[in-house]
């Protein structure tokens, strides 16, 4: 009886290390919803009004210069519409790690929401006043938004949670991508804010979640590591330490920040040129390089961006396109759920390797489904599910796992310098998909995600030889891993791959 007691409190504290606090959840909820998840509704909302605001810019253009626009032209100004927001998200991530190590992490974030605030009202005016060009500015303004926060949010969950649950937090960066998707696809359907009248409300909705957070985030204390490293400020470090993991729970946490704060001494956070100077972070360099390119350009956003291509390859109906679309939303915000709870079990090695080698397989399954859809009335459905399949694939590994990587194999003074570089590489890859895909597709016809094929095994490749397994270590011992890998390269005398490296 007695070791029976003595084991219910140990297996209640192992529990409760294994779930967040209510603190750290509603803290990962209030820097999300202003946060990545813009950046995911932003990338749907524009979808649905397509047809409706080149109306609005032909309409506009025809009571100005009393003549039709050309079909070039209205391609044109649609085409930066939809695609100066991928311009706004480099700006913004470009300047995101800056402003974080200038007014906080979460300073940051509630000043990112003036961005958001300005651009539902340019957009909200643009009809109204006749003016297409602010449809422009918003989307503008909407990439600085989205690429500021999510530079700035993943650093401020990851900083704020513990060690052992340092995973399934910052899967709340996914999660609210997934979830932004997922709404605006749902808010552009027919039935809601997706009928032509509507566009102007339907583009101004960003302002909600703005809104949302700048009433709930001030309640929330500042990163604990901010403090403590970057500020100095061990008595507000130890207060907002208390706040998210309890006066009892907080010192183990405490201690870590410590040793880092004790190897940064003299040290000041890092531009990114200069970590592109510093040799000893060239295989993080490199591996960030590696996971943010292979991040947009796997597949997942071609799929989203000509949604409505793939799904009529795939001989779905045009009036069930929509909901199809939704599905995929659905599908994807669903397996981010289920890699928050799988990530700290399985580790980020497992589900990033797995998830591109199921890519690969279904890329291969989806070329085969295209290339003979038209020998059976089922096999456009085969095709579907392999879209299906692909997004669940992405969502188990890659969309969520990206982000992690990127707070644990950085330290304190090189994190929102390797951000804002991860970031920029993202918005660039991402600019670059937009614009290439439809030469892929007219080019290679039903093979073209035989591209995306090569791409995943090729990354799935690199991290199993190169990139070590984080869960559950401190950022110094990561940093050591790949210190202990450079030594090791020295002394075999070579710059090559890592292929030969003990993991």
């Amino acid at each position: 009886m007695n070791e029976l007691k003595m084991n219910v409190p140990e297996e209640s504290t192992a529990l409760r290390r294994k779930v967040p606090s209510k603190s750290l959840l509603l803290a990962v909820c209030a820097a999300g919803i202003g946060g990545t998840f813009q950046y995911g509704y932003n990338i749907s909302i524009i979808n649905a009004p397509t047809k409706a605001v080149q109306n609005f810019i032909n309409q506009t253009w025809t009571e100005r210069y009393n003549t039709e626009i050309s079909t070039q032209v209205l391609t044109l100004l649609w085409s930066t519409i939809v695609s100066i927001f991928t311009l706004g998200g480099l700006v913004g991530a470009s300047v995101g790690g800056t402003l974080a190590i200038r007014f906080g992490r979460k300073g940051t974030l509630l000043f990112n929401n003036t961005f958001a605030l300005l651009a539902a009202l340019f957009m909200g005016l643009s009809y109204p006043s006749s003016t297409f060009e602010l449809l422009i500015i918003g989307r503008f303004l909407t990439g600085v938004n989205a690429g500021i926060g999510i530079c700035v949010q993943p650093l401020y969950i990851g900083e704020i949670a513990p060690r052992a649950l340092r995973g399934a937090m910052a899967m709340g960066t996914s999660i609210f991508i997934t979830g932004g998707i997922l709404t605006g696809q749902v808010i552009g359907l027919n039935e809601l804010l997706g009928k032509e009248e509507y566009w102007p409300i339907l583009l101004s909705t960003i302002c909600i979640p703005a809104v949302m957070q700048l009433l709930i985030l001030p309640w929330f204390p500042e990163s604990p590591r901010y403090l403590l490293i970057d500020r100095g400020d061990d008595v507000a470090c130890n207060k907002a330490l208390m706040w998210f993991h309890g006066p009892d729970k907080y010192h183990g946490e405490k201690e870590d920040m410590e040793r880092e704060r004790v190897s940064a001494i003299g040290i000041k956070p890092k531009k990114p040129w200069e970590l592109f100077t510093d040799t000893s972070l060239r295989w993080q360099l490199l591996t960030l390089f590696v996971i943010h390119t292979s991040q947009q350009l796997n597949g997942i956003n071609a799929i989203y961006f000509y949604a409505d291509y793939v799904f009529t390859q795939a001989g779905i109906p045009a009036d069930k396109i929509p909901y199809a679309t939704v599905g995929t939303g659905a599908c994807e915000c669903i397996t981010a759920l289920t890699c928050g709870l799988l990530i700290e079990s399985l580790g980020r090695r497992a589900l990033i390797i797995g998830g591109y080698s199921l890519m690969s397989v279904c890329c291969v399954c989806f070329t085969i489904a295209l290339t003979f859809q038209e020998s059976s009335p089922w096999v456009p459905y085969l095709s579907m599910i392999c879209v299906f399949a692909f997004i669940l694939s992405f969502g188990l590994g890659p969309g969520g796992v990206t982000n992690i990587l990127t707070t644990e194999l950085f330290t304190q003074t090189n994190r929102p310098a390797a951000y804002m570089i991860g970031g920029s590489i993202n918005w660039i890859a991402f600019f670059f998909i937009g614009m290439i895909f439809p030469f892929i597709v007219n080019g290679l016809k039903q093979y073209c995600f035989l591209v995306f094929l090569v791409i995943c095994c090729l990354v799935a490749t690199y991290i199993f030889f190169v990139v070590p397994e984080t869960k559950n270590k401190t950022f110094l011992e990561i940093q050591s891993e790949f210190y202990s890998k450079k030594k090791l390269i020295a002394a075999n005398g070579t710059e090559g791959p890592l292929l030969s490296t003990p993991m």
